[in-house]
């Protein structure tokens, strides 16, 4: 567990690939701690992980990995990117990296906040046209990311998803979105290869199912969310 740090990587926004933070440990709980970036700020890249209350701050691909992770109650903010910004670019949130389906593994916000710093919000209008970001690229064949009840702001370009390279991924990866809100959330303008998450499904992204929560964690971090069925879960594993 780790809880009330700041992790930075201070290599600025024209090092390219500069992570500040790997995570490779099973059942990890990480609470509460901010992690500063660019480009693979977060480098979450195996296991299960949950990440509850944190800020994570970064721009190309900046959360990435191959774990099976939660986020919830998270801040997740684009920074400006290149050193001469206002050129605009493409930023993609987030880039999983599922090589099986039979993998249980995937990214999954609950109830986060995907805006931008200040600094990239003053950029962005003054001319939205050149600043598009995306919630995520296919980085490996089966990529999976979902987004539930999470408030997307204007930044969120309406396609919402990035191809990574040509048609790669685009049959096999599963992009879902759920009830999400903001001026970034509107689903008419998706890119086709996205889903709207059936209601019945929803429950199985919960910290209880898709990382089996009820065994390891608290229940202080189970009771935030959004699955109805939690006490009952938590009942039958006391």
């Amino acid at each position: 567990m780790a809880k009330d740090l700041t992790i930075e990587n201070t290599a600025g926004p024209d090092a390219h690939q500069a992570v500040a933070f790997r995570l490779d440990s099973d059942l990890s709980v990480i609470e509460n701690c901010e992690f500063l970036g660019n480009q693979d700020t977060l480098y979450a890249h195996s296991l299960r992980q949950f990440y509850k209350s944190c800020r994570i701050v970064g721009n190309v691909d900046f959360i990435f990995g191959n774990s099976a992770a939660i986020f919830q109650d998270c801040q997740i903010l684009v920074r400006p990117r290149q050193l001469k910004p206002e050129k605009g670019e493409n930023n993609a949130i987030t880039a999983h990296g599922r090589t099986d389906p039979a993998q249980s593994t995937g990214f999954v916000f609950q109830n986060c906040l995907i805006n931008g710093t200040e600094d990239y919000m003053a950029l962005y209008h003054s001319n939205p046209k050149v600043h598009k970001n995306y919630l995520g690229r296919p980085w490996k064949e089966y990529s999976r990311t979902v987004f539930i009840h999470s408030i997307l702001e204007v930044l969120v370009t309406p396609q919402g998803w990035m191809p990574w390279s040509g048609d790669f991924a685009l049959k096999t990866l599963y992009y879902g979105e759920f009830e999400n809100s903001g001026a970034g959330s509107d689903l008419s303008q998706r890119v086709s290869w996205s889903s709207k998450i059936p209601a019945e499904h929803v429950s199985s992204y919960s910290a209880e199912d898709f990382i089996q929560g009820g065994e390891w964690m608290q229940s202080s971090h189970l009771s935030a969310h959004h699955g109805r069925s939690h006490h009952s879960t938590r009942r039958r594993h006391e």
